[in-house]
């Protein structure tokens, strides 16, 4: 039996479970169209506010691809496909073009494919004993998306690091630190209830400010400066008649909590 995806909501917030303990939480074919599901659900659902993406267990966040589904054969379900429609092209909220906030709670290894929860992830934390390596060249494959991500993020030097060492040389959650891949590290017994707090904080603002608002970072980082400030600015005009435009400000005069519409999605 493969993998499998937890998933529950509670308070406006969910919360992604990757669950393969028998490969270190690595993805297989099925849990990632079943990820590809749950994002398009997330982003239809009103009372989803934020979400936080996990593995289970102490020692390993996610490690990617689960190689022996490939050895098994499974590789023809995306060989040769376009890279949108390739199954670890279908795992992230930014992937699935799913605008809520999302955090990342990184509870041990992280290699690989794993590496996408991270790169398209809005907040990254990690527990004190979590690791980041990249083993696709020591195993005969090409280090691409996972690193085109990971370079809007931290530097080139860490890049290739990650992609040309393999597991000789792992990264430390302390290093990821200070290298900017992750904003806290936690003893690994704070580290949900840290991302629960951070979640709980984001929603109790407006839901479609803060889809918005992370449309407008992710897409600029498409373009250059100008032509990025022209899609940010995009969501500015887009959300000009917004009721919360009105609402923020009143509540914070009125000295009481803010009543905030929903957030429907919008056309992409």
């Amino acid at each position: 039996m493969g993998g499998q995806i937890h998933y529950e909501v509670a308070d406006h917030i969910a919360t992604i479970t990757v669950d393969n303990p028998k490969v270190r939480n690595a993805f297989d074919y099925e849990m990632t169209q079943e990820l590809r599901r749950l994002w398009g659900e997330i982003q239809r659902d009103v009372n989803v506010r934020c979400v936080i993406v996990t593995g289970s267990g102490e020692k390993a966040f996610c490690t990617g691809w689960d190689l022996t589904s490939t050895a098994a054969g499974e590789s023809q379900k995306f060989a040769k496909v376009a890279r949108r429609d390739a199954p670890y092209s279908q795992i992230t909220a930014i992937q699935n073009r799913c605008w809520k906030p999302v955090i990342t709670a990184v509870n041990g290894q992280c290699v690989g494919g794993g590496l996408h929860f991270v790169a398209d992830s809005d907040l990254v934390i990690a527990s004190e004993g979590a690791t980041f390596f990249d083993t696709h060249v020591q195993n005969g494959l090409i280090a691409a998306l996972e690193p085109a991500g990971l370079v809007r993020r931290i530097p080139l030097d860490a890049v290739f690091r990650l992609s040309y060492l393999g597991s000789a040389e792992r990264m430390s959650a302390s290093e990821a630190h200070r290298i900017g891949l992750v904003g806290e590290v936690l003893p690994a017994d704070q580290l949900m209830d840290r991302a629960r707090a951070l979640a709980t904080i984001i929603c109790g603002y407006s839901p479609t400010a803060l889809a918005r608002s992370k449309k407008a970072i992710w897409e600029s980082l498409d373009h250059g400066l100008e032509p990025g400030l022209d899609v940010a600015y995009q969501q500015l005009e887009l959300h000009a008649d917004h009721p919360d435009q009105v609402e923020g400000p009143t509540a914070f005069f009125e000295k009481r909590p803010a009543n905030w519409a929903p957030f429907e999605g919008d056309d992409d």
